[in-house]
């Protein structure tokens, strides 16, 4: 394992919106969809160590529900379509918002954690 005080600063951001590791922002953060990985493959950073907890998830579902609902209200009071259109415009939006911003978003939160708390490198 290298001294990960020794490596250059990466940006939270950038190692959170590319999946990389928060220290050398080269490994992969994620083995699977929102599985962390053990260590980094690059620096050896171990990984584990940290949790972002719930806090990807309730950001997510808080912008999306603003998101489809802002959305589905404003096409319900101008067009008045039937149930089944709502059912078929906003639950595979939902799905896919969803599922497209949790693991960057995820990924994000690691990077900032690992920026802020120093006493976990």
């Amino acid at each position: 394992m290298t001294d990960q005080g020794d490596a250059l600063p990466v940006s939270p951001l950038t190692a959170g919106l590319t999946s990389r590791c928060p220290c050398c922002g080269k490994g992969k953060l994620f083995v699977g969809f929102l599985q962390v990985a053990e260590t980094c493959t690059s620096c050896g950073l171990e990984l584990k160590v940290r949790d972002t907890g719930d806090g990807p998830a309730v950001f997510v579902v808080l912008f999306v529900g603003a998101l489809v609902v802002s959305a589905a209200l404003i096409v319900e009071v101008s067009y008045q379509p039937p149930f089944w259109v709502h059912a078929l415009l906003w639950i595979p939006l939902i799905f896919a918002l969803s599922l497209g911003l949790l693991r960057p978003l995820k990924a994000v939160f690691y990077a900032i954690n690992y920026a802020r708390r120093p006493d976990l490198r």
